[in-house]
């Protein structure tokens, strides 16, 4: 019998402005893949990633969710993230964690404002980025035309992978002196030279295709699969490295069970095995791993150790943040984006707003840009957050989880002082 290939693990997101088709492209993705047997549609409302009932009746993602599936070579967590303006700070903190990502660009709009918004943390994360422009099967700018666009608007790096090797091995030896020098000597450029100049963010490969007519989605899989980079964390010679970790998110489950959401980046985390960290405010707690949880859209498979490459939602961990760096990882993060809209919270009569806060606070640990702040003197709540879609959205989540209708007074713009001269 043939040795069965290792797959090596892939944390991907896929990213995009609103509207491109990424929880489509998402859709076959994991059709193709074979992970699911039916292709779902966020117009039928049965998209496999976009479970909550806010965005399925909305039509659009808003919560970061997480599926698995394989290629031949690759075991990969798909990441699927908002794509609306509000939600950027959603769709960032997930950037450190990723090996690789894919920006989606709509075919018919080509690349919009927060196409470079996103281009910029990606860049800014160093995430290597894949391109996968979507809705070719629909009336707009040529091939060509959307090409030029990406390599004038976003990197003159951006090269066809729809073409014959040869013109790919052209355009990527360019990307590199030194490989332009071994090419030019040899003629030669293997796959494991693109998969570094990939890694290194020198060369961005690009598809083109239509995810809900499942053109062009087998092709791109071909390329993930292909020349998806070597993830810096996996143990070489079978060395383990000790444990490490980084945290990116904070949720709750249906049941109210807080759940701590990390990579491993090194080694492995066993369930019950303690895990000594720190709180915002520098208290020190040991906590045991009372449960890994494997998620593949709304289910969980329980899983005895997480090995490095992995995404594992942690039960039992009471006051983890996300961007918190733990076991060897001393790599922190935080974002870039800050709230640009400020309101005034109005709570029912019957509600004291001091014993209402905590509640609050739950909401802010799970979406930290979500800033609550406490008006001592006036007895009021005020929250920071992006815009009116987000406002919308913590109104029915406030009403969802703790049963009560609230209000909010016309939002007023956040200003950051900064020193205007000198003195």
């Amino acid at each position: 019998m043939p040795e069965q290939v290792k797959k090596r693990p892939c944390c991907t997101a896929l990213l995009a402005h609103v509207d491109a088709g990424k929880t489509t492209l998402s859709e076959a993705l994991l059709y193709c893949t074979g992970a699911r047997r039916q292709l779902g549609r966020v117009d039928h409302r049965d998209a496999f990633l976009d479970t909550h009932d806010l965005e399925r009746s909305r039509g659009i993602t808003i919560f970061t969710k997480l599926a698995l599936m394989q290629t031949p070579h690759l075991d990969i967590t798909l990441v699927d993230t908002p794509g609306h303006v509000d939600f950027a700070a959603e769709a960032e903190r997930t950037m450190p964690v990723l090996d690789c990502a894919v920006l989606v660009v709509g075919g018919t709009d080509g690349v919009q404002a927060h196409t470079l918004t996103l281009w910029e943390l990606l860049r800014s994360n160093d995430v290597p980025t894949f391109l996968f422009i979507n809705k070719m099967d629909l009336p707009g700018k040529s091939r060509e035309d959307l090409l030029k666009e990406l390599q004038e608007k976003l990197s003159e790096h951006i090269v066809d992978f729809g073409a014959d090797f040869e013109e790919i091995a052209e355009a990527a030896a360019v990307c590199d002196e030194a490989l332009l020098e071994q090419y030019l000597e040899s003629g030669e450029i293997t796959d494991a030279n693109i998969r570094g100049l990939v890694g290194g963010r020198k060369l961005f490969p690009c598809c083109f295709g239509s995810a809900l007519k499942l053109q062009g989605v087998e092709e791109f899989l071909n390329v993930l699969d292909r020349f998806a980079p070597e993830p810096e964390h996996i143990p070489i010679d079978g060395n383990m490295a000790p444990y490490a970790a980084r945290v990116y998110k904070i949720s709750r489950d249906p049941q109210g069970v807080r759940l701590t959401w990390m990579k491993i980046t090194g080694g492995s985390l066993k369930v019950r095995a303690p895990i000594t960290y720190k709180n915002l405010d520098g208290k020190e707690y040991t906590e045991k791993c009372v449960q890994l949880r494997r998620y593949s859209g709304p289910q969980f498979t329980p899983v005895e150790e997480a090995a490095a490459g992995m995404i594992v939602a942690v039960q039992g961990l009471s006051d983890t943040w996300a961007g918190q760096p733990l076991g060897e990882d001393a790599r922190g993060f935080g974002s870039s984006l800050e709230p640009v809209m400020t309101y005034r919270l109005n709570l029912p009569a019957d509600k004291d707003p001091l014993l209402f806060l905590p509640k609050l606070r739950q909401l802010e640990e799970e979406d930290p840009l979500l800033r609550v702040k406490w008006d001592e003197r006036l007895r009021q709540i005020h929250v920071s957050l992006m815009g009116k879609v987000q406002l919308e959205i913590l109104t029915s989540l406030i009403a969802e989880r703790f049963g009560t209708s609230v209000s909010f007074d016309q939002g007023r713009i956040s200003y950051k002082e900064t020193i205007q001269n000198t003195v």
